[in-house]
């Protein structure tokens, strides 16, 4: 069972890496360079935070505090556990080989940032979190796309996201109820 979900997941990376629309392939520099060190969710709380009254400054701060709560799980804890090699060079276009990175590759941190930042953002501001959604699924294909990531890496990293938001959601009714 474990060899038949290894195998399903390396034949899905190596569709994804070689195939797709010639724009999939332009867009997706783009996408990671926005994605890159949190760039594109950083983006997003400002302009919410700037022009979204007291809901944007709320979704900004649960959107920020969920993507460091991910990422210090995702970074910090799962990846030094897991220690997982990223697809073989050899899947991967050259160009794309470039900037790689050498830590685990499971799980993906970009996407549990992404995933994270989206899932805190929606429930206080419905709209920005489905534009911030739209981004996080970009992000996600991009991950396996570039061959980063095999797409279980980019299915944890999403799963750990939207636990880190939830967690985020939860920690204010968590606190009442055990501190005071």
């Amino acid at each position: 069972m474990k060899a038949d979900l290894r195998d399903g997941d390396h034949r899905l990376t190596r569709r994804m890496i070689a195939s797709g629309p010639p724009w999939v392939r332009q867009l997706a520099p783009a996408v990671e360079e926005a994605a890159e060190h949190t760039k594109i969710w950083c983006a997003a709380a400002a302009v919410m935070a700037t022009v979204g009254g007291w809901r944007g400054r709320t979704a900004a701060t649960a959107g920020v505090a969920a993507m460091a709560t991910a990422q210090l799980l995702s970074n910090a804890v799962v990846k030094q556990v897991s220690r997982r090699r990223r697809p073989p060079p050899h899947w991967v276009p050259p160009e794309d080989l470039q900037g790689r990175p050498h830590s685990s590759s499971f799980p993906s941190g970009h996407t549990a940032a992404a995933f994270a930042f989206a899932g805190a953002v929606t429930p206080v501001w419905p709209a920005a979190g489905a534009v911030c959604g739209v981004s996080a699924v970009m992000v996600a294909a991009e991950r396996v796309h570039s061959g980063a990531h095999y797409p279980s890496d980019v299915a944890a990293g999403g799963v750990l996201g939207l636990t880190a938001a939830a967690l985020i959601r939860a920690a204010p009714r968590l606190l009442r109820r055990h501190v005071l």
